[in-house]
Parts: structure tokens; C-alpha cells; sequence
């Protein structure tokens, strides 16, 4: 088992990871009857792409020599309606090294094609820029 979810009433979940017990809350968002007073289960999955192609990159650029730390991503989530889901997520890495062209596009194609962008249905758009310093 990956990981167990107990609903804790008001629109809120404790999501609660079986290995490392480590857990975490998602709340209703505002525009759905919610509080937002913590990551709504559509942020967890917009989050999980960046955190996706952040680890993957990490694995492939410490192959290379490459430390990545303190590369941030900025997400913006969009929903739709009829039916309500995610229609776009958009991923802002900045990276607070240089490095040469090569690296750049090893490390770009590495992000691109993580285990969570491959796993999300094709017709949600994906919005990737890559700041590089």
C-alpha cells in the first residue's frame, strides 16, 4: 500500500504515506464549497508534476556532476468545467546555476518526460518554461 486517506470531515482529507508516515492535508478549494486552507487535491496532482521533473532532474544532474539545489517551480493551476478538472498546468523552473547547452537540454528532456507528465491524461496542457541563470 502506497498510502492511506481518511476523511476528516468539512471537505478535508489527511493523506498519510505508508512507509515514511509522513502526512499531509487537502482541503476543499474556494471555488468548490471549500475553505482553501490547504492544497486541494487537484494542487497535489499540479505540485506533483513539478516535484516529478525536479526529482528526475536532480537523479540525472547529480550523473553529471550537476548540484541542483535551490532550483525552484513555480505552478499555476487551471481548472475547467462540464467537467470539472484540471485543462492546464504551467511549471516556471529556475535554476540558480549555470551551465553549458549540452547540460540544459539533457537536463530539459529529463524533466519533460518524468513518470507524472507521461501519466497525465494528453488533454491537459502543459505549460513548461525553463529559467535558466
Amino acid at each position: 500500500m502506497t498510502s492511506k486517506v481518511t476523511y476528516l470531515g468539512n471537505l478535508r482529507t489527511e493523506s498519510v504515506h505508508t512507509k515514511s508516515n509522513n502526512s499531509f492535508i487537502t482541503d476543499a478549494p474556494t471555488d468548490n464549497n471549500g475553505k482553501g486552507e490547504a492544497f486541494s487535491p487537484t494542487d497535489t496532482v499540479a505540485t506533483g508534476l513539478a516535484s516529478c521533473m525536479i526529482t528526475v532532474m536532480g537523479i540525472k544532474a547529480r550523473d553529471l556532476g550537476v548540484d541542483m539545489t535551490g532550483t525552484v517551480a513555480h505552478v499555476t493551476k487551471t481548472m475547467a468545467s462540464d467537467p470539472r478538472r484540471i485543462s492546464k498546468i504551467e511549471v516556471v523552473l529556475e535554476f540558480p546555476f549555470e551551465t553549458d547547452a549540452k547540460t540544459k537540454k539533457i537536463l530539459e528532456n529529463t524533466a519533460n518526460t518524468c513518470p507524472v507528465h507521461y501519466s497525465l491524461h494528453p488533454d491537459i496542457e502543459k505549460d513548461i518554461t525553463f529559467n535558466w541563470k
